[in-house]
């Protein structure tokens, strides 16, 4: 299932595995394994003593979601997401080993972290003003006729990717999920559409410390060669950056 096109895509250079810790840089010109399981990287992370559920930020430590803002450039309120969502899939499906990374190579893809054309997040993670994708009506994207009466994305004739990580209504549908703690089911709150995101890679590639579940689990989230390369790109860079730290 191909969750949408991407509004943005970046330079691109190598495929590669993009979990916590990671730190060796591939070749060019192979695909290549650099490990560091996620729940390991992230156990000194992990916030103590919080509510079985008052969101992604709440499980994660707030200085290290500050020190690994600080050296990535990753809005601090983008990261207690990703740090969060990677602690949740850690305890709650420690088989997929999803990392913080590689939901921070897809948030930059998909919309600079909730940033894109002035928009940005609030405390609550609510990403205002809200970020819409164009049409998906067949001129530059598959046509994607209207599956929503435009409830989720506002358009009533061709459906749109929504929110920060750009989930089209049908599939938003599918694997909304709340990731604030509010109740509610957002794709405009980056709580939420990074928790879905994490849910989605974990279903669609199951264990990703195996590089071509990895890259299958990328391949259904967005099927275009250049962005799995984009995403691995920006997801060793940023784990590089906070290893360095």
């Amino acid at each position: 299932m191909r969750v949408r096109r991407s509004l943005l895509l970046a330079p691109v250079f190598v495929v590669a595995f993009a979990l916590v810790g990671c730190t060796t840089s591939p070749e060019p010109s192979e695909p290549e394994t650099a490990e560091a399981p996620a729940k390991a990287a992230l156990e000194a992370a992990v916030a103590p003593d919080v509510d079985p559920w008052a969101g992604l930020p709440t499980l994660i430590d707030a200085d290290w979601a500050a020190s690994a803002a600080a050296a990535t450039g990753i809005p601090d309120r983008a990261m207690l997401a990703y740090g969060g969502a990677a602690v949740y899939v850690a305890n709650q499906n420690p088989g997929c080993n999803l990392g913080w990374n590689t939901l921070a190579g897809i948030g930059e893809m998909e919309s600079h972290h909730g940033t894109i054309d002035g928009s940005s997040i609030g405390a609550d993670g609510l990403v205002t003003p809200p970020i819409l994708g164009i049409a998906l009506d067949g001129a530059t994207t598959n046509a994607i006729p209207d599956s929503d009466q435009g409830t989720i994305d506002g358009d009533a004739e061709w459906d749109r990717a929504v929110g920060p990580l750009q989930f089209i209504p049908d599939s938003w549908r599918n694997w909304g999920a709340d990731g604030s703690g509010d109740g509610k089911v957002d794709p405009q709150n980056f709580d939420d559409a990074v928790l879905a995101t994490a849910n989605y890679l974990c279903h669609a590639g199951g264990d990703l410390s195996v590089a071509d579940n990895w890259r299958m689990a990328i391949a259904a989230y967005n099927d275009a060669a250049p962005y799995a390369l984009g995403v691995s790109e920006y997801a060793i860079r940023y784990s590089e950056d906070v290893a360095k730290a």
